[in-house]
Order: C-alpha cells, then sequence, then structure tokens
C-alpha cells in the first residue's frame, strides 16, 4: 500500500496543539466508542516537538481537520522545519567525517566514565536512533562498575521508554546516593511534561546542593517509604533523539535550554543518511559481527554494508539494528538470505 501523509489543520496530541503540520499516517481518520474522532500518524519519522518518536494518535474535531496530502508537500514541510540560521563547515572527506564522528563518541566514553566516579553530575546525549548511543553508555558504566558487581552491588540503571513524574521521582530516590547515576533512555515523554521537567532540572542543578521535592500528598510515596523532599548526589544521563538547539516550540526550547544550561551537551551530529552509513560501517568494522562466528567475517560484513548501500532509501530503518537483523538471516540461510531480507526489511514498493 502506497504511504499517505496527512495535515492536520487543528489537533493536538496530548499537551501539543498542532495546527498545519505534515506527517506520514499509519492509520486513517477513525472514532473512539465515545464519537472522539483521531487519526494516526508515524511519529518516528516526524521531527515536530511534542511528538513522541512511534505511532501517535491525534485528537481532532471532525474530518475537516484533517487533510491527506503528498509525499512532496510533507518533505518541503520537513524542510521548512529544518534550522536556517546556523551554518557550520562540514568535513568533505569520508575519512574528515569518520574522524569527526569518533571523536564525538570518544568524548561520550570519557563523559560516561566521568558521571560514574562523580565527576560529571549530568550528560545530555543527542542523536538519531539505531547509532550506538545506548550502547557506549551503558559500556563505560560496565567498566566503571566492575568493582561494584563483584560485591553485589548495583549503583545505576537504564530507564526505558515512558516516565511520569512520580516516577522519575522515585528513581532519582533509588540513585540519590554519590556514585549511583541513572540513565533515561528514549524517555522524551519527560521533556514534555512540566512537572518532570521541573523534577529533572532539580537533579540537574549546579549549586552545591541538589534537593529535589514532591509538594503534594502521595498515598505512593507514603506506602514505599519515600519522603517528600531528599538531596540528590548522583548523577544523570539522558540519551534522546531530540535535537535540543533546533527545537521550533518557544516553551520548549526555554526548557531545554535550562536543561542544557546545567548540563554537558553532546549532540553526536549524525544527522544524514550518509553519516549514519557511515557510523554503522565502523561500529561494523570494530568486531559488531564476532559473536555469529562467521567462518569469514569480513566477507558477511561486505554483504551486509552492500545490501544496506543499495537499499538505503527501501529500508525499514538505517541502524545498527537493521544489521544484526540481516547477519541473522545470512546465519539463519546464507544461500536465500538476501530473498528473505527483501520481505522482511524492505518497505513495500507499489
Amino acid at each position: 500500500m502506497k504511504q499517505q501523509y496527512v495535515e492536520i489543520r487543528s489537533g493536538s496530541y496530548g499537551r501539543t496543539a498542532l495546527a498545519g503540520e505534515i506527517f506520514p499516517m499509519a492509520a486513517p481518520l477513525a472514532r473512539t466508542p465515545k464519537g472522539q474522532y483521531y487519526v494516526t500518524i508515524d511519529g518516528t519519522r516526524s521531527s515536530v516537538p511534542g511528538i513522541e518518536p512511534r505511532r501517535c494518535r491525534v485528537k481532532v474535531e471532525g474530518p475537516q481537520d484533517v487533510v491527506i496530502t503528498n509525499r512532496e508537500r510533507w518533505e518541503q514541510f520537513c524542510a521548512e522545519q529544518a534550522p536556517q540560521d546556523a551554518v557550520t563547515e562540514t568535513p568533505r572527506t569520508e575519512a574528515e567525517r569518520l574522524a569527526v564522528i569518533q571523536q564525538r563518541f570518544d568524548i561520550l566514553d570519557d563523559m560516561a566514565g566521568a558521571c560514574k566516579d562523580g565527576t560529571v553530575r549530568a550528560l545530555i546525549l543527542s542523536g538519531p536512533p539505531g547509532i550506538g548511543k545506548s550502547y557506549g553508555v551503558v559500556n563505560q558504566l560496565e567498566k566503571q562498575s566492575m568493582f561494584d558487581n563483584l560485591q553485589g552491588r548495583s549503583e545505576w540503571e537504564v530507564v526505558k521508554g515512558a516516565t511520569s513524574a512520580l516516577g522519575l521521582y522515585k528513581k532519582l530516590y533509588r540513585y540519590s546516593a554519590p556514585g549511583a547515576v541513572v540513565v533515561f533512555d528514549d524517555c522524551d515523554t519527560v521533556l514534555f511534561d512540566d512537572l518532570s521537567l521541573n523534577i529533572l532540572k532539580a537533579a540537574l542543578d549546579s549549586g552545591k546542593k541538589r534537593v529535589i521535592q514532591w509538594n503534594t500528598e502521595s498515598r505512593v510515596l507514603d506506602r514505599e517509604g519515600i519522603p517528600d523532599h531528599f538531596t540528590f548526589e548522583g548523577a544523570v544521563i539522558f540519551i534522546t533523539n531530540v535535537k535540543f538547539d533546533t527545537v521550533k516550540s518557544r516553551k520548549l526550547r526555554d526548557h531545554l535550554a535550562a536543561l542544557m544550561s546545567r548540563c554537558h551537551y553532546i549532540d553526536l551530529t549524525i544527522d544524514s543518511v550518509e553519516d549514519k552509513m557511515l557510523r554503522i560501517r565502523q561500529v561494523i568494522r570494530l568486531g559488531m559481527l564476532n559473536t555469529y562466528q562467521f567462518a569469514d567475517v569480513t566477507r558477511i560484513e561486505d554483504l551486509i554494508l552492500d545490501y544496506m548501500t543499495r537499499n538505503g532509501a527501501r529500508l525499514n530503518e538505517i541502524s545498527l539494528r537493521m544489521a544484526i537483523k540481516l547477519a541473522e538471516l545470512i546465519k539463519m540461510r546464507e544461500s536465500t538470505w538476501q530473498q528473505v531480507a527483501d520481505v522482511t526489511c524492505l518497505k513495500r514498493s507499489v
């Protein structure tokens, strides 16, 4: 089925008001049992602030607020959303670009380790999905925590997915001791909730004493013996797909600027398809596929990289996860893996 695109003339997703935005459509206009109209969009391909990177139901008043449009208008809308004021010189050669990417990942390794030993209090890491952001952070925390693991202690945790303000407060309390680290991975909903943002800003504050408070009555906190305020002495790493410095919403931009002023901020600057493929090639060549024990791993790496390069426009996603899927298919049935990949890994063509 041909991909359709939809313009929301007037609608909302959560607290985000929409008027004139265009999205890839995941499911057509429908109604809830109570009569509320909604259309389902593909948020993974959107850079609109407030839209989560998944299938999202956008509420509308009626059919008049939903207009089916085409890919050209969507691409034009995306181009208009891209920042035009910041122009930086991009290295021209592949070797130069690879060096820039590797340098940022090296800095990420150092910063993640510094969070574990208490030198750095807070780190925000921004970059597209599927390029190894989480892997780099977890790898460094595991290295730094080897002694803790031998003693049966766990002083860090990765929190994934949607997190409420109360859940955020509880997790920060759990990891509030010096040397503890809590990693929020793909928890972008925190950025669009005022209460969660205020809690996060308190945790990331640059003052000598960081006191986090919960100023409303909560049976959950009472039941679990969690106080309504505590001093946070741990570290926070926030991994996100949102590029903080290019957000259009004025209100959200002010909130994110407050977070950036409290944190070290790393933008991995892997924005184009070409940069993603460079990073994927870089990681694969470092031995990512060695665990599959291929007889000639270099040949398999070449097969996967060639397939991803040839089918870049049709792949369901360009990521390290896709490379792993292809490796699994080759391991399963090398003689026919490409036919299987064409069915399971490519978007359907019209």
